[in-house]
């Protein structure tokens, strides 16, 4: 089934798209939904809106996923998958954690992948999660980390987690037995999270 094509001039002039738009934006502040923020930024896309305004949900987005992040660390609460609203606060700490990776700021991005993984329920996710910690934690660089190590053939985009990279040329059972001693360094460094919960 091929999809429609978008003719993008008509939407950004057809009432019912941009009122749709106006109430996504309205609903998305009021709750503080990062989801609806996720369906705001693709219909902004859409339309190619100005940058300033992508900028302005993707900021909403972030922040909003980071006072989430910090509830749910203070309340030792996980991240539900099942739970689209979840999953996108999830999801936005994974693409701002990617992002820090492919900026050489490895401090930071391995420090999101452990919270990622001792944050989020779900276990193939999590081994993921530890597999980035781990990739980072050794030295690779985000290019080599996404060619060398992900299997980006094996994605499917249909799955709603298809987001988080979990597919790796390797079984990930086999790479953290690989990266072992990471494994073990990055559990140590969650330690102060979990002695937080006695």
């Amino acid at each position: 089934m091929e999809m429609p094509e978008i003719h993008v001039e008509e939407l950004k002039k057809d009432p019912e798209f941009l009122a749709n738009i106006k109430r996504l934006e309205e609903e998305c502040r009021d709750e503080e939904s990062i989801a609806k923020g996720y369906q705001l930024l693709d219909a902004q896309l859409v339309i190619e809106a100005s940058e300033d305004d992508i900028n302005e949900i993707f900021t909403f987005i972030v922040n909003t996923a980071f006072d989430r992040l910090a509830e749910y660390l203070s309340t030792h609460k996980s991240f539900d998958m099942n739970n689209i609203e979840e999953r996108a606060i999830a999801r936005a700490i994974y693409e701002h954690a990617i992002q820090r990776y492919s900026e050489n700021d490895q401090k930071a991005a391995k420090e999101m992948f452990l919270v990622l993984y001792h944050t989020i329920d779900h276990q193939e996710i999590k081994d993921a999660m530890m597999i980035h910690a781990c990739a980072v934690m050794a030295g690779n660089s985000f290019d080599s980390f996404i060619e060398d190590m992900v299997d980006v053939n094996s994605i499917d985009e249909r799955d709603p987690l298809a987001f988080f990279i979990q597919t790796f040329v390797q079984p990930n059972d086999i790479l953290l037995t690989m990266y072992a001693k990471y494994v073990q360094q990055g559990k140590e460094e969650l330690k102060v999270l979990e002695e937080s919960k006695l």
